[in-house]
């Protein structure tokens, strides 16, 4: 476990560089905490650091928002998922969906509001937990 204490949203871009050298195999991140704690804001950073070039918004209506980046390494486009499950009102909708397949297929997931799908979540699941601790101030704690 990893406990940081940030000040600014501008600080989450350092969280998502730390997290993916310290995790590089790391595909299904799973995003906890109250609205407002920052959990859209943590995925645009994580986008923003993978060089997606979209606007990215919280897919609350949508339920999956899809983005895509350029991977350093191949120089090939790759999806990004970007899940806030807050609608879903049962395990059995999040099925309907696919979401095991999007969980299993190897592509970064960013998922808000998973307590849901818990059970389904892969072993190796990154799960960030955040906490508001003042006006632009959070603590974030990555397990």
């Amino acid at each position: 476990m990893k406990e940081i204490i940030i000040h600014s949203p501008e600080n989450l871009r350092g969280i998502v560089k730390t997290l993916l050298e310290e995790q590089p195999q790391a595909r299904v991140i799973a995003l906890y905490g109250e609205i407002g704690a920052g959990k859209t804001a943590l995925t645009q950073a994580f986008c923003l650091h993978l060089g997606v070039k979209e606007e990215v918004a919280s897919p609350t209506f949508s339920i999956v928002n899809e983005y895509e980046y350029r991977s350093s390494d191949d120089g090939r486009a790759h999806p990004v998922y970007h899940m806030d499950l807050y609608r879903l009102k049962n395990i059995e909708e999040a099925l309907q969906i696919g979401i095991e397949d999007y969980l299993y297929s190897g592509v970064y997931c960013l998922i808000e509001w998973p307590e849901l799908i818990e059970a389904l979540l892969p072993e190796d699941t990154v799960r960030i937990k955040m906490e508001i601790i003042g006006d632009s101030s959070r603590k974030i704690l990555i397990l």
